[in-house]
Formats: structure tokens, sequence, C-alpha cells
């Protein structure tokens, strides 16, 4: 090997050193910074996610949202107490935690929609019920004792239907769950009422065959 083509060889090698030892630099820097946009931006869809009602309405699979994003925040302190910082493995967990969050979302309003369809459903038995309720009042017998009872029980219809008026108050507000639950609340004693009505009239008739 010439003298010439020597210093050539070894220009080439320093040169390719220097980019590869700038590449190592790069590549550190690069792992070595808190993503913190993103992790701000995972925060914060999080936060959005809660107030749609995900904590509630799919409570256990919030429960693993939190968890994942935990399972970043300890990641990030983990690095920190290191001389060499490298966060890939953070940018992979905000991964996760981004699909988590869309599919948490999602879920949420799946449930909340299934919510709205059974509360309909009952609000239409109950309405059912309370119209069935009035006219089994009006066959019902009027005897002393009879109109005494029959007052109670058209004062219990007033407050299932009160109950009614509630729940589509609760739903125009989003207050789904309280809402269902006032609503099977609503059917239970709508259902309880037509049954004594129904006892009530089949009684009288039999005595009155007797």
């Amino acid at each position: 090997m010439t003298k010439k083509n020597h210093y050539v060889l070894k220009m080439k090698t320093k040169f390719l050193t220097l980019i590869a030892a700038l590449s190592v630099a790069v590549l550190l820097s690069s792992c070595g910074k808190v993503p913190q946009a993103e992790i701000d931006a995972a925060n914060a869809a999080i936060e959005e996610v809660k107030t749609a009602g995900a904590d509630v309405y799919v409570a256990e699979a919030f429960t693993a949202l939190q968890d994942s994003m935990l399972a970043v925040n300890q990641s990030v302190e983990a690095q920190n107490g290191k001389l060499f910082k490298n966060y890939s493995k953070v940018t992979e967990q905000l991964a996760v935690v981004n699909q988590l969050t869309a599919e948490v979302k999602t879920k949420t309003e799946a449930r909340k929609e299934e919510v709205k369809v059974e509360v309909a459903a009952l609000q239409a038995e109950v309405a059912a019920l309370v119209a069935q309720n009035n006219e089994l009042v009006a066959q019902a017998p009027k005897g002393k004792e009879g109109t005494a009872a029959l007052e109670a029980i058209k004062g219990d219809i007033s407050v299932v239907e009160a109950s009614i008026a509630d729940v589509a108050n609760q739903v125009a507000a989003d207050q789904l769950l309280p809402a269902l639950d006032k609503a099977k609340a609503a059917k239970e004693k709508a259902v309880a009422l037509n049954t004594e009505l129904n006892e009530v009239i089949a009684k009288y008739s039999k005595n009155r065959k007797k």
C-alpha cells in the first residue's frame, strides 16, 4: 500500500468513526429525552374518557387504563434515576395506553347507549302499567274501606308517575345509571300496585257471585 493510499484509508476510517459516534450521540439524545408531550396528551385523553363516564360505565376497563398509565410514570421515574437514560420503553408503553384509551372510549359510549335503551324500555313499561292501573282503579269497589284503600293506591300511582318524570330529567342530564335505578324501582312499584288492584277486583267479583 502506498503512503497516499494509507493516508486516504486512515482518513476514511476517521470519517466513518466520526459518523458512527454522531449517530450514537443522536440516538442517545432521542432516547434520553422524556416524551413529555406524548405523556401530557395521554393524560388529557384519559381525563377526557373519565369525564365521559368511563370510570362509572366501564369501571374495570378504566382501572386497567389507569394502571397502564401508572406503569408509564414508573418507567419514567426509573429512567430519571439513571446516568444514561433511555425512554424507548416509555414510548412503547404510551402507544399501548393510547390504544387502551380509544378502546375504553368506545366501550363507554356503547355501554351508555345500552343503558339508554334499557331505560327507554322501562319507561314504556311503566307508562303502560300506570295507564292500566288507572283503569283498574275505576273498576275497583267503592265501599267505605275500599275508598280509603283506593285513595292510597291513587297516591302511589302519582308517586310512580313522578318517578318516571324524574327519570326523563335524569336521562336529559346524562345521569343514566341513576335513571336506570329509578326506572327499575318505578316498575317494581307499578307491578305491585297492578297485582294489588287485580286481587282486590277479583275478590270483589267473587263475593258478588256468592
